[in-house]
């Protein structure tokens, strides 16, 4: 395991991607670890040297008694780059992270390219923050672990997803309690609104529309109000944004990091590369809810004729729609039955049936009460031949 010591104190870290590739160093918020990237990752590797940071007081990284400030944390990361043999980098990060970010633009400006700020502030609520601190050494992480939970994700992704909720809970419980008041400390303390103008290279903020905990009015507006030429991009996503959108969040970098699509050579690399994470995304969720075995044949079935046809429901149906964190999926899986039974589409009723019946979807009593509503507003015809088609399909699932 690769480990930075900074002043005395051990840092993790962890190196991906080909070493002839731009480096991206990649920061966590506070109350996670490098693990906040995971989601991220196969969509960046690609085309970054990625390196990720466990910040002072979280994952692997040592977590000393006291308050922290963002120069030392700045520093850290300085200390962990030349460790790595990154001279420059482009730096991204998440709430702490994007503060990190900001402050390694004023401390260490030659080590810097570009800089993505991620759902974060230049200036915090400072009483806000010193009673968390305070509530964190009294009673653990585990005392504001509720409140947290409720601004890292929005409720319907929590719904839709949780099992992500509940890897995010556990990386926040295992966060130690110097750490995180440590770090939390840092926050109260930064000293960054002021010296915005002072940063001088190509910067994106992100931010997210679900987020509660830095939204864009009064934080990321501020960001860019503050930073010559800073631009702005939007994403449906709370405040843990690489959790809640992986892959709108790394096209958002990508496309920023690497230029203009509409490239004056005429290269297309960049607008290629965002429609393969948007289908790397929805072929994520496609395999999901439909099963690797149903999804590697209708790969394997592709044509020059119709490969175009199902790139396109894979970016758009399974990653648009089913990706949206409203509905979880056996909502939206009862749905489609309803509507193709409403509509006729028998070869998609069974492809849902057969799906959710095997990957424990829905049950085969809430099958038949979804037919029974059908019945009344599409028609018992339509409902007869569901029941008759569902039934053949249990028989098959029943003899296998």
């Amino acid at each position: 395991m690769p480990f930075t010591t900074n002043h005395g104190v051990r840092l993790y870290w962890k190196l991906d991607g080909a070493e002839d590739k731009p480096a991206l160093v990649l920061l966590n918020s506070i109350g996670s670890d490098l693990g906040l990237w995971d989601g991220a990752i196969p969509y960046l590797v690609r085309s970054f040297r990625l390196l990720r940071i466990d910040t002072r007081g979280h994952g692997a990284s040592d977590a000393p008694d006291g308050d922290y400030d963002l120069p030392t944390l700045a520093a850290d990361v300085v200390a962990v780059m030349d460790a790595a043999g990154i001279e420059t980098a482009s730096v991204a990060g998440i709430s702490l992270g994007g503060m990190i970010a900001m402050q390694i633009a004023l401390d260490h400006p030659a080590r810097i390219s570009a800089l993505v700020p991620i759902c974060t502030s230049a200036t915090m609520d400072a009483t806000a923050w010193s009673d968390r601190i305070a509530t964190v050494r009294a009673g653990g992480v585990a005392a504001i672990a509720d409140m947290a939970m409720g601004r890292f994700l929005s409720p319907g992704f929590t719904a839709a997803h949780p099992e992500a909720a509940a890897t995010v809970r556990a990386g926040l419980l295992a966060t130690p309690t110097a750490g995180y008041a440590g770090a939390g400390a840092a926050i109260r303390d930064m000293a960054i609104v002021g010296r915005l103008p002072e940063i001088t290279v190509p910067t994106l903020v992100v931010a997210g529309s679900r987020d509660t905990s830095t939204p864009y009015q009064g934080h990321g507006d501020r960001i860019v109000a503050g930073i010559p030429g800073a631009q702005v991009v939007h994403i449906a996503a709370a405040h843990l944004a690489s959790i809640e959108a992986p892959a709108e969040l790394a096209a958002a970098i990508r496309d920023f990091l690497l230029g203009d699509p509409a490239a004056p050579d005429g290269s297309t690399d960049v607008v290629q590369d965002a429609a393969d994470t948007l289908f790397d995304a929805g072929l994520r969720n496609r395999r999901r809810v439909l099963g690797d075995a149903w999804v590697d044949r209708s790969l394997a079935n592709r044509t020059p004729f119709n490969a175009d046809f199902q790139a396109m429901i894979t970016r758009i149906a399974w990653n648009e729609i089913w990706g949206r964190p409203g509905l979880d999926d056996r909502t939206r899986r009862l749905l489609v039955l309803a509507i193709t039974v409403s509509l006729g589409r028998w070869e998609e009723f069974g492809l849902h049936v057969r799906a959710g019946l095997t990957r424990a979807g829905f049950t085969q009593d809430e099958l038949k009460e979804v037919l029974m509503q059908t019945a009344i507003y599409a028609g018992v015809p339509a409902a007869n031949t569901a029941f008759a088609e569902a039934a053949k399909i249990i028989a098959d699932i029943e003899k296998d």
